[in-house]
């Protein structure tokens, strides 16, 4: 899939979400019998039995070899695979999960799949994010040793799977917070302990350079010539320009994450009248579009998740057919699809939610029921 020089084959690939790093709304049944609304505070509030029982059933049904072969089959060349800061069961309270990410790499390679493994989460969060592991807090940055802890994570991955064949590279750190998305953000205020909350902020980009130099300098000696490490923007896509050129980095990639349903989120686009939406998802595409034109002209660029999803569909409710609403996600999906040709690749998020049947209600976050109902092809 990539060689010394770059891609040489476009990415179509999905992410594993939820699978090694949980998310309640992905599968809320998980957390029912705690209660709790993120991992972290799920595996403080279950009996270390009862907790790894859980999550090894979990793990052991979500994602199986032939999900591998399903993907596969649908044409995809890579999945992304998020893993916690806690993969190796270092850290007591928490189980690990390398055991699956090995099965991972087993069935990839029978499959002709790529593996972009992604650190989804750190000590202490990125993000604030559900999908951070601690829900309103961001205070990784502040703690070196938690920073190193990532680091050293980070490099235990890379000689582990350095000379398997499905290695297409390791994301150093996914979703890493900017200002403008932290205030935005209703997760930066819904911290459950607000004493663990306090000093939360942002992730600076002086910070955040700083990490990304240091992970690539422990990363490029242990990894193939060929094999890529991925940095996320930050959320600051038009902000790198030439930084990775400029330090001298080579096989590196840029990773974006490009959601409509999430720019629909400002107040001002909600006053937008639903005959005026699509206008609103073409524009706000090819605004996408330009800024990975003008990021790829330094760094290639992947959209590292996207999906379908969209308010119209919402909005429309009870009013509009399933014809309608099947019109609306296939239009959606082929302006995307077109925009992302601009980068490196595409992966989808995600593979499975919650493994309901997409007869009924296809959900356009899980892309089983996206193929189901043939909204992308």
């Amino acid at each position: 899939m990539n060689n010394s020089m770059g891609i040489v084959e476009r990415i179509n690939g999905v992410n594993l979400g939820n699978w090694l790093v949980l998310e309640r709304w992905m599968k809320p049944k998980l957390f029912e019998p705690s209660g709790e609304t993120d991992e972290m505070w799920l595996h403080r509030a279950m009996e270390p039995a009862e907790l790894e029982a859980l999550l090894r059933r979990h793990r052991d049904t979500y994602i199986t070899e032939a999900d591998f072969r399903n993907i596969a089959a649908h044409g995809c060349n890579l999945v992304r695979i998020p893993v916690p800061y806690f993969v190796f069961g270092d850290i007591p309270g928490h189980p690990g999960c390398v055991e699956y990410l090995d099965k991972a790499f087993d069935w990839a390679e029978q499959t002709g799949l790529g593996i972009l493994i992604d650190l989804h989460t750190v000590p202490g969060s990125q993000n604030g994010f559900d999908n951070g592991g601690l829900t309103g807090v961001v205070r990784w940055h502040h703690s070196p040793r938690a920073v190193a802890y990532a680091l050293e994570v980070l490099t235990c991955l890379a000689k582990r799977y350095h000379d398997r064949e499905a290695l297409f590279g390791i994301e150093v750190l996914n979703e890493p917070i900017d200002w403008l998305t932290y205030v935005m953000s209703p997760s930066s205020r819904q911290a459950k302990d607000r004493s663990e909350a306090r000093g939360s902020g942002p992730i600076p980009m002086a910070f955040l350079k700083r990490f990304y130099r240091e992970a690539y300098r422990r990363l490029r000696p242990v990894l193939t010539e060929g094999q890529i490490i991925v940095f996320h923007d930050g959320f600051r896509l038009g902000r790198w320009r030439d930084w990775f050129i400029r330090e001298g980095m080579q096989g590196v990639m840029l990773d974006t994450h490009i959601y409509l349903v999430v720019a629909e989120q400002f107040p001002l686009l909600r006053m937008i009248p639903e005959r005026r939406m699509m206008d609103f998802y073409q524009l706000f595409v090819r605004w996408s579009e330009l800024r990975i034109r003008l990021a790829a002209r330094y760094t290639p660029v992947i959209v590292g998740e996207w999906c379908v999803a969209n308010n119209l569909v919402n909005r429309l409710g009870r009013t509009g057919s399933r014809r309608w609403s099947d019109a609306i996600y296939r239009q959606v999906a082929a302006i995307q699809r077109k925009a992302w040709d601009a980068s490196a690749g595409q992966i989808y998020w995600s593979y499975r939610l919650r493994g309901d049947s997409p007869i009924a209600h296809p959900d356009p976050w899980d892309l089983t029921h996206v193929w189901h109902a043939g909204w992308m092809l």
